[in-house]
């Protein structure tokens, strides 16, 4: 099912919860699907449909219950050391540490890598340029907008010039004016690095801006809608995209969210 530049690939992945009565909740089903080098796939779904618990199996923060994951070659989970460096993390809140300020939480991850002092500081330095935060070096988070707070997450994350990007839903929380804008830029950066990314959405519009695929999730978690968007696509041929999702979307059942 894979060829051999996919990044990233799930084969037959379940995933299932124990419930407090002892039961069994099952969060992802039957899951297969295949992410190239350098691809950025959006992937949406409503609210509880397991986007979540696959982005989790993704970053090798739990393992699956029945198939594999498999990120450049290896399982996320077994192997969480070694991808180290290699992938960048943007979350939904900014998640940075309020003690240090905008270049240290930058320079974390790079910390983490045991890059030298004058090197990371270095490199922080140009992302936060790049994010056009230079005059914010020195600021602590509480000092800075939410919308200036996310761009040092990104800052963050693009630092360690990871190989694959991951995105939970990192502009939601914002006006849309200032979510439009890092959205324009996030997908720049991606694009300008050559990552492999993928970014989970519940925004049909956030989806077809940053998406090169998108897949939509149907509970629990499985394909239940692809598109692939050209470059150039038309405006009617969106149109026909958005329209198509709207009906899968719709046709999916409100109750029993996903973890």
């Amino acid at each position: 099912m894979s060829g051999s530049n996919s990044e990233i690939i799930f084969e037959r992945v379940g995933k299932s919860f124990t419930r407090p009565d002892g039961g069994a909740f099952e969060a992802v089903q039957d899951l297969s699907f295949t992410v190239e080098r350098g691809e950025m796939v959006a992937v949406l779904g409503k609210t509880g449909c397991g986007k979540s618990t696959m982005f989790n199996l993704l970053a090798g923060l739990i393992q699956p219950s029945s198939g594999q994951v498999r990120v450049q070659g290896h399982d996320p989970y077994r192997d969480f050391a070694w991808f180290r460096g290699k992938l960048g993390i943007v979350f939904q809140s900014d998640r940075l540490m309020p003690w240090r300020n905008a270049i240290d939480n930058v320079a974390f991850g790079l910390e983490i890598n045991k890059v030298a002092p004058n090197e990371r500081r270095a490199v922080a330095e140009s992302w936060l340029k790049r994010m056009g935060l230079s005059g914010h070096a020195g600021d602590y988070p509480h000092a800075l907008s939410g919308g200036m707070r996310q761009r040092v997450s990104i800052a963050r994350a693009f630092a360690v010039k990871p190989d694959i990007l991951l995105a939970d839903e990192p502009f939601s929380a914002l006006d849309e004016v200032t979510g439009n804008a890092l959205r324009a830029e996030f997908l720049e950066l991606a694009r300008d690095t050559g990552a492999t990314g993928i970014f989970i959405t519940h925004s049909i519009d956030e989806a077809l801006q940053l998406g090169r695929r998108i897949l939509v999730f149907r509970r629990p978690a499985r394909i239940a809608y692809t598109a692939t968007i050209e470059p150039g696509l038309s405006a009617a041929q969106r149109a026909a995209i958005r329209a198509d999702i709207l009906r899968v979307l719709a046709a999916e059942p409100e109750s029993g969210a996903v973890p």
